[in-house]
């Protein structure tokens, strides 16, 4: 069918698309690897007519302020980005950190009723309904909510069950895309960190990963390969906030199936498939296996708990000797958000038989130098992501450190043994100065 047709009048071009938008407007835009770009262009065009025009673009990958160009927006994120990080630790774009997701209310903090809401979608299929493509993440809740909805038509964007539709009569206004969406800058690992992948993977895979687990997998480094190194498990399930590379894979090839999950048998849930090459996106793309749902919904504790042997594996910047987690600020620097880790680690450890796992490299490279990521004591400001009193382990290339259930002394113990040899001395010294502890 021609979709143009199906839309008729409301077909426009992205110029006249946000012209409605006014000063004072509240305006909010799909998250992160589905920012409609052809539609924010339009929008930023506009930046010298829209005083006080406030913008709420979680995780966004689209520039809002830029410090060549003075403009009116108030921009408000919950995910720091290379496309605003610096922006957010300037000041220049309000940053909410959010880790309390309701299936039945929206997020606190953004406006919840926006005048305008920029989305991307597919085309309508015969009945009238869009996809939200790759990520549905809020997008269902507000396209129902906003007092103006505007769409930009991606004919890329896949299907998937789920809450991952829209009807064209709850949109008030279409325009062709010109850019991709979905795009995430990714820069390649180097050398070093593909063997810290590898290492940290296998040990994940082989030692804490169980046949019939429910996983959840974060974005990051080290934790979005995961799913490449459990191609031996059988009767693996998905409930996940973002759909990493290779869990397509799984499903063809019968790893992951879903018949032991205790919520949503048989189907890999989630909220958005993030950085996955066109074959995942391809087997995805009208697979029943495969539901996306709003962001409020995938990540409610009260629903996660309900999951038996919940595996929630998520990343970090940093953790102390006792097993604190950041994974959102070095120091009081934003550099990403809580987004659902906080939820996803508290969910395992009420689930039955639920573990929770935090995976990072033991070290890096800064400037030049060495830098432990195992440190005795969290940088001053920095944001406790998870609770150590949440971790059950803590895995390096150098090995698996177990802390469910384990004294201060043990946890210093168990940490040290996985931090870089480098810094063990070093670290050991400083337990003993700052715990009186001698490890």
């Amino acid at each position: 069918m021609d979709w143009r047709k199906a839309v008729a009048d409301k077909l426009i071009s992205p110029e006249e698309a946000v012209a409605e938008v006014k000063p004072g407007d509240r305006v909010t835009v799909a998250p992160f690897t589905t920012t409609p770009f052809t539609l924010c262009e339009a929008l930023y065009e506009r930046r010298h007519e829209l005083s006080g025009l406030r913008i709420d673009h979680p995780a966004s990958l689209f520039s809002w302020v830029r410090p060549e160009d003075e403009n009116g927006f108030e921009v408000h994120t919950n995910y720091a980005t290379p496309m605003d990080r610096d922006q957010v630790n300037s000041g220049r774009v309000e940053y909410l950190p959010l880790g309390r997701w309701r299936e039945d209310e929206p997020a606190v903090g953004f406006v919840p009723e926006p005048d305008v809401f920029l989305v991307p979608v597919s085309p309508p299929d015969r009945h009238g309904y869009c996809s939200f493509g790759p990520g549905v993440w809020m997008s269902r809740r507000l396209a129902l909510q906003a007092k103006s909805v505007v769409a930009e038509v991606h004919e890329n964007f896949i299907r998937t069950g789920g809450d991952n539709f829209v009807h064209i009569s709850d949109i008030d206004r279409f325009c062709e895309a010109k850019q991709a969406t979905g795009t995430l800058p990714i820069p390649p690992r180097t050398e070093e960190e593909t063997y810290v992948t590898e290492v940290v993977c296998t040990l994940v895979a082989s030692e804490l990963v169980r046949d019939r687990d429910t996983l959840q997998i974060g974005v990051g480094t080290v934790s979005a390969a995961m799913a490449m190194y459990l191609a031996d498990k059988h009767d693996l399930g998905i409930q996940t906030e973002l759909i990493t590379g290779g869990i397509a894979q799984l499903v063809r090839d019968g790893v992951v199936t879903g018949h032991y999950k205790t919520l949503q048998k048989e189907k890999v849930v989630g909220s958005a498939c993030v950085a996955l090459p066109e074959e995942d996106l391809a087997l995805i793309d009208g697979n029943p296996a495969f539901e996306l749902y709003d962001f409020g919904f995938t990540d409610d504790v009260r629903l996660l708990v309900q999951q038996d042997n919940l595996v929630a594996i998520n990343n970090a910047l940093l953790v102390d000797l006792t097993g604190q987690v950041a994974a959102e600020t070095i120091g009081p620097r934003v550099w990403t958000g809580v987004g659902g880790q906080t939820a996803f680690m508290m969910a395992a450890q009420y689930s039955r038989g639920g573990r929770s796992i935090t995976v990072l490299p033991s070290s890096h490279i800064l400037n030049g130098e060495r830098v432990t990521r195992i440190v005795a004591v969290l940088p001053e400001g920095s944001v406790v992501t998870v609770p150590r009193t949440f971790v059950d382990h803590v895995v390096t290339e150098h090995g698996i450190a177990t802390l469910r259930g384990k004294t201060v002394r043990e946890r210093i113990g168990e940490l040290i043994a996985v931090a870089h040899p480098d810094f063990r001395s070093e670290l050991k010294a400083e337990a003993k100065r700052l715990y009186g502890i001698q490890a």
